[in-house]
């Protein structure tokens, strides 16, 4: 079973967008209990969170990220999107979604590798 769902291109080229999306079997996104967030991994480093989206469709995002990112919902079908504007070879990474609940450990997706790359 996923619970979460990514899709998206897994090759973007540089100066593009990178764009994901993310579909919840796993509650609402518009339930308040929630929060969605994106995280990613670069290869040989640690994890990066990228930002994060509530139940109301507040958004948050890294002070190191919040010129080039976008993270919006579309509630007809229970889903949230990342978009990455302006990307280079430093933005390849492994891309998860998760969903956070206050006091619960996070619930992560199978994640999906994104190499920016001519």
């Amino acid at each position: 079973q996923v619970l979460l769902q990514e899709s998206g291109p897994g090759l973007v080229k540089p100066s593009q967008t990178l764009s994901l999306t993310c579909a919840s079997s796993s509650g609402s996104i518009t339930n308040s209990n929630y929060a969605w967030n994106w995280i990613r991994q670069p290869p040989g480093k640690g994890l990066e969170w990228m930002g994060s989206i509530g139940s109301d469709g507040t958004t948050t995002y890294s002070p190191s990220l919040k010129s080039r990112t976008s993270i919006s919902r579309d509630t007809s079908e229970n889903q949230f999107s990342l978009q990455l504007r302006s990307v280079t070879p430093e933005d390849t990474a492994v891309y998860y979604c998760t969903r956070q609940q206050y006091r619960v450990p996070f619930f992560w997706s199978q994640g999906t590798q994104v190499t920016v790359s001519t």
